[in-house]
């Protein structure tokens, strides 16, 4: 033990001597380079002198980066977490200037700006060597790892020895571009999980995967509250209107998160997957865990300690690593506005706009907030936490504006194949062994907009059959990817739109929101749902001029004659009660549609019309009613066919034969895996109430 003890003091002082020796050469050559750098007095310094300056400064500046940089960052956490990633670069100068100050031979001198290049490049240099030197000794990567962890987890008795869990929601990411993303080689970590060949040896599979259909409404915002909460009862689509309260409820709008998050717990009378011992990253809801970080119904508190700050500062305490966000945000960026400006150039279709902010909220969704995420995730499995549940937005932001088999969007599941690898290896250094679940919430169909293929939006095409005036330019429809919402988290914005979308006035103008390719029709005058015959008398050519469309495939409105009945073209009108004899328009979408229609029809704040774009089984593709050519909130395609990837240590999610349905069938399959951690070390089998659901 003793012997062990100073083979790895002397190891870490050898390591901390080297990096100290490449950071005194980094700045010696930049002095070199920059003409506002200087390290030698005006009438000129010896070679000797020069080098002890250099030396001193660098360790000066290593030290300072060690012991202050943790202490900024703490009084920074009021700072929005956004900006405080652009201030990584001022913050980090500023600690250079006050090396050279504090150097005793005071010849130094640098310009602001050129210490800001100085300290970015001689920090990420310092990183890069430090991991280099680490990378074969698991003792120093576990130590480098350990500073990831919750310090405030020290505190208590150690963690249980059962098995925790750990859940990766990879956004967006459907169960069929998983299988030829890994069949394409994007992705060996998964590939090895599942046993497929990459080398000359054989692979022994550990995970097995399952394919899922979500609800009519597949996005984030139901199926994540009930994987988490266990219901998305009353979850009609991403952003609906409520007649009794006057609000347009959007999923990712902070109070309408807690507002759902809210009537969840209380529907289940439990707090959610997470509430024993868990962890929340990066998610829209909480799952009743008690530590969080980047979790939209955590940023809608006020108050001090309400915040979600912890995953902040455990990363950006770590300067070397600050930066080499801060510029990987940089060239994200770059990269963006250069993949955009080649698509347009290309011509390519379909094509969307991805000008204005689109760059900086993608480089977030696939840089930032990939990274503070997970950081927050090794932090929870060295810290040894029972369940963590984190959700990683990059592909599901990229897929939107590229298209869900774009070059752009494989080359972002390539990374994310690195972080989940990044996450296996931090799991082998955790104090108890865990179980590593990978899932999606939904896919992505592919296809161009329904304004770009008719040159009007739905609501153009509702205000037309209403009689009231169509503009003569479509507007774009506002888009509500999930990255929007981590953004806005992260700057500390509401996701609030303008007064009139919030709180529409309660006039004879319809409502009309869009949601992927549902869209949803609502007359604010009516305090109840209207029916199709009420809708009729009033707009007797509504219905027929949606139904006839095109672009439409199928419309859902309430009947005072059968409860529900589902329109379609050329006359088609199927009640409810006899869709499973007579499919009608929800043919093509498949099997689980018309389960899935009458479900959401159930629901008291379904609107007065539900409007499903058309679907193509040909190609998948359907018609988003926002500006995406990679859509999924309805039905049709790909979107409504995730992934669950567990490990063979877990039961089986569902009996063979039998189809996963349903976002609260994951969350109880979740729970039982959870169980089956916390008690016996052996599979069991599904209760007879889950083999049902």
């Amino acid at each position: 033990m003793r012997g062990g003890w100073w083979r790895r003091a002397a190891s870490q002082v050898g390591r901390s001597v080297a990096v100290w020796a490449v950071s005194t050469v980094t700045m010696l050559v930049l002095a070199g380079i920059l003409p506002d750098f200087q390290l030698q007095s005006p009438d000129g310094d010896s070679a000797t002198t020069i080098a002890m300056t250099a030396a001193l400064g660098a360790g000066a500046f290593g030290v300072l980066s060690a012991v202050v940089w943790p202490l900024l960052v703490r009084l920074l956490l009021l700072v929005p977490a956004l900006v405080l990633g652009l201030l990584v670069f001022f913050l980090n100068g500023s600690l250079l200037l006050l090396a050279l100050r504090v150097n005793p031979s005071g010849r130094p001198e640098a310009a602001p700006e050129t210490a800001v290049i100085v300290a970015a490049v001689m920090s990420a240099v310092a990183s890069a060597t430090g991991a280099a030197l680490a990378v074969r000794d698991d003792d120093a990567y576990r130590s480098r790892l350990h500073r990831l962890a919750d310090r405030r987890r020290r505190r208590l008795p150690p963690c249980s020895t059962t098995p925790g869990t750990v859940v990766i929601q990879l956004d967006g990411v459907g169960h069929d571009v998983l299988r030829d993303a890994v069949d394409e080689g994007l992705m060996p970590t998964v590939a090895r999980w599942l046993g497929v060949r990459t080398g000359q040896e054989p692979a022994r599979p550990t995970h097995r995967l399952t394919p899922w259909r979500t609800d009519w409404s597949s996005q984030t915002g139901a199926s994540q509250l009930a994987i988490l909460h266990g219901t998305n009862h009353d979850v009609p689509a991403f952003r609906w209107y409520e007649k009794d309260t006057g609000e347009v409820m959007v999923c990712n709008r902070p109070s309408s998160a807690v507002e759902l998050q809210r009537r969840a717990v209380a529907r289940t009378g439990h707090g959610g997957l997470l509430a024993d011992d868990g962890a929340s990253r990066g998610n829209l809801f909480s799952g009743g865990a008690g530590e969080s970080a980047l979790v939209l119904t955590v940023s809608a508190r006020r108050g001090p300690g309400t915040r979600s700050r912890a995953g902040y500062f455990a990363y950006f305490s770590d300067p070397a690593g600050a930066v080499r966000t801060a510029l990987s945000f940089v060239a994200e960026t770059g990269r963006e506005i250069g993949q955009s400006v080649r698509a347009r150039l290309r011509g390519q279709r379909p094509r969307v706009s991805r000008g204005g902010l689109y760059p900086l909220i993608r480089a977030f969704a696939t840089v930032v907030e990939r990274d503070v995420v997970v950081a927050a995730v090794m932090g929870d499995l060295l810290a040894g936490r029972t369940a963590v549940y984190a959700d990683l937005v990059a592909y599901d932001e990229v897929a939107h504006h590229s298209g869900p088999r774009s070059r752009d969007a494989a080359k972002v599941l390539r990374r994310l194949d690195r972080a989940l690898a990044l996450i296996e290896n931090v799991a082998e250094h955790a104090p108890r062994p865990y179980r590593i679940v990978v899932l999606s919430d939904h896919g992505q169909s592919p296809g161009e907009t329904f304004r770009a293929r008719y040159g009007l939006t739905l609501g153009d095409l509702v205000r037309a059959g209403c009689g009231l005036p169509v503009p003569r330019r479509a507007r774009r429809t506002r888009s509500g990817a999930e990255a929007r919402a981590a953004v806005r988290a992260a700057l500390r914005r509401p996701v609030e739109e303008d007064g009139e979308h919030h709180r529409p006035a309660r006039r004879p103008e319809p409502v009309v929101l869009a949601s992927g390719n549902l869209g949803l029709v609502s007359f604010p005058d009516v305090p109840h749902r209207m029916s199709e015959e009420e809708i009729a008398a009033r707009h007797p050519a509504l219905l027929p001029t949606l139904a006839d469309h095109p672009g439409i495939g199928f419309l859902l409105v309430r009947s005072e004659e059968h409860g529900g009945v589902v329109l379609g073209a050329r006359g088609a009108r199927i009640p409810l009660a006899d869709l499973d004899a007579d499919p009608g328009p929800l043919a093509v979408f498949g099997p689980g549609a018309a389960e899935a229609v009458r479900r959401t029809h159930s629901f008291p704040h379904t609107a007065d019309i539900m409007v499903n774009s058309s679907h193509d089984p040909a190609d998948g593709e359907v018609l988003a009613f926002e500006e995406q050519i990679g859509s999924h909130g309805g039905l049709g395609g790909a979107q409504s066919r995730p992934f669950l990837l567990s490990p063979l240590l877990c039961s089986a999610p569902v009996p063979e034969d039998t189809e996963l349905v349903g976002a609260e069938q994951v969350h109880r399959v979740l729970r039982r895996w959870l169980g089956e951690a916390a008690g016996p070390q052996v599979p069991l089998q599904a209760r007879p109430d889950e083999r049902a659901a």
